[in-house]
C-alpha cells in the first residue's frame, strides 16, 4: 500500500533523537507522504525546515502546513500573521492551519480563538490555499464560523476528526473532506467513529496518524511506549476499510489520490 499521512506532528521534540529512524519506517511501511502540522510559530518554522530537506531515498516526502492551533490563539498577533503569511506562499506549504477551535481544553480565551479562527480563514482565502482545520467541543461556533466563509475557500479538511456522525454530515454540507485517525482504533472511545466511516463518501475521506498522540490501540504486538508515528498509518488505513467494509488497499488508493488532490501534491515522486 502507498499511504499519505496528512497529519503529523514532527516538530515535537519526541521525534528528535531518532527522526532519520523513524522517516524510515514511515517508508518501509508504505508511507510515501507526510504533510507536517505547523501550529504554532516555532513548530511552522520547523514544518518548513523539514519539507525542505532534499529529497532522499528510503523516507517519504515531506510537506508542510502553517498555522496557530487554538490552544495558542492567544498569541495570536499581527508579527505571526505576517509570517504565516509570507509561509502561506512557499511552494512546500501546502495548507493553512492548523487552525479552528477547541473548547475542550479551553487553554486560550474563546473570543481569542474565534479571532484567530477567522483570521486565519481570510489568510487561506487570500492565499488561495486550503484550511486544515481542528475542532473540539466546538461544533456550533465552528461550523458558523467556516459556512461564512467556506465559498471562498479553495478546500477544507477536518482534521482528527471525532465528533458525531450529524457533525460530520454538516461538515459534509460544506464540502469539506474529513481526516480520521487511530481515534476509530479506540474501542473505548472511538467506535462511533464506525458509523462516521461510513457516511464519509469516498472522494472526502483522508486518514491520518496525528503523531506523535492517538496510537492505535489495535496495534500487535503493542509498541514499548506510547508514542505514535507514522509508520502506524496503516492500522489507520485497516480500521477505516474494515468499518467501511473494502479491502485496506482500495482505501490507502482512494485516500492518497485524495491528499494528492486537496494539497495539490501532484503525481508521486
Amino acid at each position: 500500500m502507498a499511504l499519505v499521512d496528512i497529519g503529523a506532528n514532527l516538530a515535537h521534540e519526541s521525534f528528535a533523537a531518532d527522526f532519520d529512524a523513524m522517516l524510515a519506517r514511515a517508508q518501509a511501511a508504505g508511507v510515501e507522504t507526510i504533510v507536517v502540522t505547523g501550529s504554532c510559530a516555532a513548530s511552522n518554522e520547523q514544518a518548513l525546515g523539514f519539507a525542505r530537506m532534499p529529497p532522499a531515498d528510503g523516507r517519504p516526502r515531506l510537506y508542510a502546513t502553517a498555522g496557530l492551533h487554538p490552544h495558542h490563539a492567544a498569541d495570536w498577533s499581527p508579527t505571526l500573521a505576517g509570517r504565516i503569511a509570507e509561509l502561506a506562499r512557499a511552494t512546500e506549504v501546502v495548507a493553512l492551519g492548523e487552525c479552528g477551535l477547541d473548547y475542550f481544553r479551553d487553554l486560550s480565551p474563546r473570543p481569542a480563538q474565534r479571532a484567530a479562527f477567522v483570521a486565519q480563514l481570510e489568510g487561506a482565502i487570500a492565499a488561495g490555499k486550503p484550511v486544515f482545520l481542528h475542532q473540539r467541543d466546538a461544533h456550533d461556533d465552528f461550523a458558523a464560523i467556516l459556512r461564512e466563509h467556506r465559498a471562498a475557500l479553495v478546500d477544507a479538511v477536518v482534521h482528527c476528526f471525532t465528533d458525531t456522525a450529524e457533525a460530520c454530515a454538516d461538515y459534509l454540507a460544506l464540502d469539506c473532506h474529513i481526516g480520521l485517525t487511530g481515534w476509530i482504533c479506540d474501542e473505548r472511545r472511538g467506535s462511533h467513529l464506525n458509523d462516521v466511516a461510513r457516511l464519509i463518501p469516498a472522494d472526502r475521506l483522508l486518514i491520518e496518524t496525528d503523531a506523535p498522540y492517538l496510537l492505535p490501540r489495535t496495534l500487535r504486538p503493542k509498541p514499548k511506549d506510547r508514542r505514535n508515528e507514522p509508520a502506524y498509518l496503516p492500522a489507520v488505513c485497516e480500521a477505516v476499510a474494515a468499518a467501511r467494509g473494502e479491502p485496506p488497499a482500495q482505501v490507502a488508493l482512494r485516500t492518497r489520490d485524495n491528499a494528492r488532490r486537496f494539497f495539490r501534491l501532484g503525481p508521486a515522486g
